[in-house]
């Protein structure tokens, strides 16, 4: 449970009313971080502008790669059962994206991927910590300055995003244990458990 009321359907009206409707077109359902979010929907249509503005210069595999180590890092269930579970439905098999939450190192990516998650990580952790060799191990992978420019904002915008779920206590949505099951929901759930129910 959330540690402040966040928005039922009866409350949601104006600006919060379209991220209602726009949940429940995409998903049946109107998320929790949407009902955190529609308390101040101009900083989550803020935030969703800033996130395109990122998205857009990256490949949609590396974007969610970038994502899931820096959630994993900042112990974000929440946007690791999100983005582990874009990658099992557009990109890996269900044992990939548990043997990514686990280590990326040892789940059978390329040099250039492995590079990102960790550099990824690292921003998400300690951005003090990025070292020039870090840098420069991604232009040995074939990023160019601006990709990895990318790979920070990435981490970065995570930060932010996954921050304010975690301390208003958002709980991720019941519906990822069906959705994932049980072992994957496991698996990626890194920090706060998922919300009761049955989604």
């Amino acid at each position: 449970m959330a540690f402040i009321e966040l928005m039922a359907d009866q409350e949601a009206d104006g600006p919060a009313a379209e991220l209602f409707a726009r949940d429940l077109e995409a998903t049946g359902y109107v998320a929790n971080m949407t009902r955190l979010f529609a308390l101040r929907p101009a900083v989550y249509q803020a935030w969703a502008q800033l996130n395109r503005a990122i998205r857009a210069n990256l490949d949609p595999r590396v974007y969610e790669l970038a994502t899931l180590a820096a959630a994993r890092t900042l112990r974000s269930s929440y946007c690791t059962l999100a983005h582990g579970n874009v990658l099992r439905d557009r990109f890996y098999d269900t044992d990939t994206v548990a043997a990514l939450a686990a280590d990326h190192r040892r789940a059978g990516l390329g040099a250039a991927d492995v590079a990102v998650m960790d550099f990824a990580a690292k921003v998400a952790a300690d951005a003090t910590s990025v070292s020039a060799q870090d840098v420069a191990v991604l232009r040995e992978a074939g990023l160019t300055d601006a990709a990895i420019l990318d790979v920070a904002l990435t981490a970065a915008a995570r930060c932010f995003f996954s921050t304010v779920l975690d301390a208003m206590g958002t709980e991720p949505d019941a519906v990822y244990r069906t959705e994932l099951g049980p072992e994957l929901s496991q698996a990626l759930t890194v920090g706060r458990p998922i919300a009761a129910g049955d989604g």
